[in-house]
């Protein structure tokens, strides 16, 4: 459904959900930068070489970097690797790209292709969650709310300021005059810092169909960390991998969002000067295996939903 306002979706949906944990001090965004995350400790006994270890990735900020990124293997046998983002919240501003297919709408301000304007702020961009049938939970962007938010759903968060989380809706966040979009999908994959339970490697429909049936099928999913930061993983991994590399990660709280080949993405950017355009020139995957490239997000036939990470005015 379409509003004219955000005040009437807010409206509707606080009288059904009143928690909120997110605090008017994690509202503020501060230029101050997050520390730096520590290197992740491998699965596997013997550490390959940047195994685990943050290289700082795309534009900086005031000089900073915002995105770190790294790789790690599966646990277990298997030498496959997957990739982890780490996203600096006090540095960045998210923002949710509404799509023509994933919500649904051709009345978005926000859609593919990123327009020159935002492209000399932004720093990453990354894949949302399933189509609004798979979901099982709701959508709120830019005063539209497309399907009903759910209580219990996991839930990205983002406020006005651009700062942006990850929660069980009507646990840990809810709708407030601050909010400005909900993206659900599905539910929780970790919370309190652990995989949630009845997780089962073998699946390939609870947490979304795999194509082919192919448990091993590539995944993404963003979580939070104690301190705020946000954190992106994805690879070709089962949904134990998923949640097991999450909390490595430092994740508190993690939701799934999309997966199968064609997808999952998550895209640097380093244009040459501090203000440059980002295009898909200077862009680069977290992973050399991802079948979509950076230039995704400046498709106009892009019609998915996706969110992306920009500098944060001073």
């Amino acid at each position: 459904m379409s509003v004219d306002s955000a005040g009437a979706a807010r409206t509707a949906v606080a009288h059904s959900v009143r928690a909120q944990s997110v605090t008017s001090k994690q509202l503020r965004v501060s230029a101050a930068p997050l520390p730096t995350p520590e290197a992740l400790t491998p699965f596997r006994g013997t550490r390959y070489k940047g195994e685990g270890v943050w290289r700082a990735a795309g534009r900086l900020v005031a000089g900073r970097a915002a995105v770190y990124t790294t790789s790690i293997r599966l646990p277990g046998t298997s030498g496959v690797e997957v990739g982890i983002a780490w996203m600096d919240t006090k540095l960045l501003r998210a923002r949710l790209y509404s799509g023509s297919l994933s919500p649904g709408g051709q009345f978005w301000k926000y859609t593919a292709p990123i327009s020159p304007s935002a492209s000399r702020t932004l720093v990453a961009a990354f894949n949302g969650g399933f189509l609004m049938k798979d979901t099982k939970g709701g959508y709120f962007s830019e005063g539209h709310l497309v399907a009903p938010l759910r209580a219990g759903g996991a839930s990205l968060v983002i406020y006005r300021n651009g700062f942006a989380t990850v929660g069980q809706w009507g646990r840990d966040v809810g709708m407030t005059p601050n909010v400005v979009a909900v993206r659900q999908n599905l539910t929780l994959l970790v919370d309190k810092g652990r995989p949630v339970r009845g997780l089962n490697p073998a699946d390939t429909s609870t947490w979304g169909s795999a194509l082919g049936q192919v448990v091993n099928t590539p995944r993404s999913a963003l979580g939070v960390t104690k301190n705020g930061a946000l954190v992106y993983v994805e690879g070709p991994m089962n949904i134990v991998d998923l949640a097991e590399i999450l909390v490595r990660a430092g994740a508190i709280r993690a939701m799934p969002l999309d997966m199968n080949p064609f997808w999952t993405v998550f895209a640097t950017y380093s244009p040459q000067s501090s203000n440059g355009p980002a295009s898909p020139a200077n862009g680069r995957d977290l992973l050399a295996t991802m079948v979509q490239p950076p230039g995704r997000f400046f498709e106009s036939w892009d019609t998915r939903d996706f969110v992306t990470m920009s500098v944060q005015p001073s």
